[in-house]
């Protein structure tokens, strides 16, 4: 899935910024330049989401850019895409082992050709997802 939301980035006196998503409970992050501030908004914003995800919570809305208050006139609103797809392609590679069923003369067929059934398997459902 790919989402948007604004983030209100907030200038630190000592340098950097602070960052907070007003639509996503809890998503907070730092960066101490604006290019590395974009980059951990991005990480910050994908993580929640992944969970709210993986959890079956509900995605929260974004707000529209009018509707949000700042509380600091140096704070500004900056927007954050995240896609939860690719991060979770990135981030997720754990393993998980599946049994499956196959005709004993398919299996002694690619045995007997070294096939490596993990392999075709992965290579197959990508193709059969699209992706």
């Amino acid at each position: 899935m790919k989402y948007v939301y604004p983030a209100i980035f907030h200038p630190e006196k000592e340098g950097g910024f602070s960052i907070f998503f007003p639509d996503v409970e809890g998503c907070y992050t730092q960066g101490d330049t604006m290019v590395e501030a974009v980059e951990m908004a991005e990480d910050a914003l994908n993580l929640m989401l992944w969970d709210k995800e993986e959890s079956k919570e509900p995605i929260p809305y974004p707000s529209m850019p009018q509707d949000i208050r700042l509380e600091d006139p140096s704070d500004c609103i900056v927007w954050v895409s995240a896609d939860t797809f690719k991060y979770r392609k990135m981030h997720d590679t754990r393993s998980v082992k599946k049994t499956l069923s196959i005709p004993r003369w398919l299996d002694t067929l690619a045995t007997d050709n070294n096939i490596n059934f993990s392999n075709v398997l992965q290579n197959a459902l990508k193709k059969q997802l699209g992706v």
